[in-house]
C-alpha cells in the first residue's frame, strides 16, 4: 500500500476540515476509519458521491462525510479518498494520525500535485500556476496564475516545439541526404525557418518584466523636494491618511508604504524623505533610505511645485515626472501629469498612467511570462537557436541539430518534458504539505 495522507485545509478553527488521502489502497484504508450511515460499504462506494457516517481519530470519533476519487480520474491520478472533519484543530490532528496508524504516509511538500504532475495530469507550469493562484495577493496576480494553471503557456510552448520538430526533421534529410542539397539553398532555408523561431521565443521573453510586475506587485516610489506634496498625494491615492501631513520641513524621516489596486493589480506606493542637500543626522538617514528606495522601485513618480526636481541619478525604474498643486496654478513645462493631492483633480489620469507604464501592452487575456525559471529558459532556447540559424551553411548539419535539441530541451524545461529531477523538486518545495 502505497498511500499519503495530509490535512489539505488551512490551519487553524474552521467549519470544515479535509483530510486527503491519495493512492492505491486509499479506498481500503478509508473502510478501516470511516462507518457509513448507509448500507453501501466503503469498499462499494459510488465515485464521486458523497457518504455520511462515522470518522475514527485517535482515542474518538467525529460525523462527517467521506468521498472517494477513483483512479484515473482524480486530482493525482490515483486513487484520492477525502475524509470532512469538524475542523477543529485537534479533530484533523487526530484523524491524520489515525490515518498514519492505519500504515498511510505523511505527504511531502506538494507532492499530491507532484503525483498529479508525474501521473501526466498536468504540466509543470500548470502545477506553479496554481501555487501562483493559491498565494496571490491581487485579482491581476490571480489570473496570471490561472493563465499558467490552464495550460496556456504550456500550449504555447508546445507550438514552439512543433515549428521547432519540423526544422529539425529538415536538417536530419539534410544529413541523410545531403546531396540534396544544391548550393546550400536547404541550409539558408533552415536558417530562415530558425532565425523565426527565436524571434517569436523572445518576443515571448520580453514580457517577463510586465509579467513578473503582475505577479509580484509593483514597488512606486513618491519621491521629490521637502513640501512638495508628496505625503499628500500618497494619501490622496490611496484615499486614507496614511502619511502625516504638515507645513514644517523634513516631517517624513522614513518611507511609508500603502497599498492600492489598480486594474486588479498590486501597487505599492512609498513616500519617501523630502531629499534636500542641508539636513540633520535624523532626516539624513531618511534621505538615504529614500535614495536607496529609489534604486529599486520598478516606477518613480518625481513630484514637482515649481522648485525643481531632485537628483535622479539613483532611480532604475520608469521615471514618471508629475506636477503637483494644479488647483493653485499651471505648469508650462512639460511633465507626464499635473495633479492636485488637495482637490483630487487629475489622480485617475495618474493611477492609469501607472498602471499602464507597469504593464505596458501586456494584457491579461494573453500569454506572458511570470516565472524568472521560465525566462531563463526562453533566454537558453534564443540564444542555442541564433547559434543554428548564424552558423546554417558554416557548420555540419549534425552539429546545427546539437544547437536544435539544445533549444528543445530549454523549452521542455518549462512544461516539465525535460526538467531535471532537481527542478521539479525546487517547484514543489513552494507547495504547502496538503497540496
Amino acid at each position: 500500500m502505497d498511500v499519503i495522507s495530509a490535512i489539505s485545509t488551512a490551519a487553524g478553527t474552521g467549519g470544515v476540515a479535509i483530510i486527503r488521502l491519495s493512492g492505491e489502497g486509499a479506498l481500503s484504508l478509508a473502510s478501516r476509519m470511516f462507518a457509513p450511515d448507509g448500507k453501501t460499504a466503503v469498499a462499494d462506494f459510488s465515485p464521486y458521491r458523497m457518504y455520511t457516517g462515522k470518522i475514527s481519530g485517535e482515542g474518538f470519533t467525529d460525523y462527517g462525510m467521506c468521498v472517494y476519487f477513483r483512479a484515473p480520474k482524480s486530482f493525482t491520478g490515483e486513487d484520492v479518498v477525502e475524509l470532512h472533519c469538524h475542523g477543529g484543530v485537534a479533530i484533523a490532528r487526530g484523524i491524520l494520525a489515525k490515518t498514519l496508524s492505519l500504515g498511510a504516509r505523511a505527504a511531502e511538500k506538494g507532492e499530491f500535485t507532484k503525483r498529479a504532475f508525474l501521473n501526466g495530469k498536468l504540466s509543470l507550469s500548470s502545477a506553479e500556476g496554481m501555487i501562483d493562484m493559491i498565494n496571490a495577493e491581487s485579482l491581476a496576480s490571480v489570473r496570471a496564475g490561472e493563465m499558467l494553471y490552464n495550460e496556456k503557456l504550456s500550449a504555447e510552448i508546445k507550438s514552439l516545439q512543433d515549428a521547432l520538430k519540423d526544422v529539425l526533421a529538415a536538417v536530419s534529410v539534410d544529413i541523410d541526404y545531403p546531396e540534396e542539397d544544391a548550393g546550400g539553398f536547404n541550409a539558408a532555408v533552415n536558417a530562415a525557418a530558425i532565425a523565426e523561431i527565436a524571434d517569436k521565443i523572445e518576443r515571448l521573453a520580453s514580457t517577463y518584466g510586465a509579467g513578473k510586475r503582475v505577479k509580484d506587485g509593483v514597488t512606486v516610489a513618491i519621491c521629490g523636494r521637502p513640501n512638495v506634496g508628496k505625503s499628500s498625494l500618497l494619501n490622496a491615492l490611496l484615499g486614507c491618511e496614511k502619511a502625516i501631513v504638515s507645513d514644517e520641513e523634513g516631517t517624513t524621516r522614513d518611507a511609508v508604504e500603502g497599498d492600492l489596486l489598480i486594474d486588479g493589480i498590486k501597487f505599492s506606493f512609498f513616500d519617501t524623505a523630502g531629499i534636500r542637500e542641508n539636513s540633520g543626522a535624523v532626516e539624513s538617514m531618511g534621505i538615504e533610505r529614500a535614495k536607496s528606495i529609489l534604486r529599486s522601485a520598478d516606477i518613480v513618480l518625481s513630484v514637482d511645485d515649481g522648485r525643481g526636481e531632485v537628483d535622479l541619478s539613483d532611480a532604475n525604474g520608469e521615471i514618471l515626472r508629475v506636477f503637483n498643486k494644479c488647483d493653485l496654478k499651471r505648469s508650462a513645462k512639460r511633465f507626464d501629469a499635473q495633479v492636485s493631492a488637495a482637490t483630487g483633480e487629475g489622480l485617475e489620469g495618474l493611477k492609469n498612467l501607472i498602471a499602464g507604464k507597469a504593464v505596458g501592452e501586456t494584457s491579461l487575456d494573453k500569454v506572458f511570462i511570470i516565472e524568472r525559471r521560465h525566462y531563463g529558459a526562453l533566454l537558453r532556447a534564443v540564444q542555442s537557436l541564433r547559434s543554428a540559424a548564424d552558423n546554417a551553411g558554416i557548420i555540419t548539419q549534425d552539429l546545427i541539430a546539437v544547437d536544435l535539441k539544445d533549444a528543445w530541451d530549454a523549452l521542455g524545461e518549462i512544461t516539465g518534458e525535460t526538467a531535471s529531477e532537481q527542478i521539479i523538486n525546487t517547484v514543489f518545495e513552494k507547495f504547502c504539505v496538503g497540496k
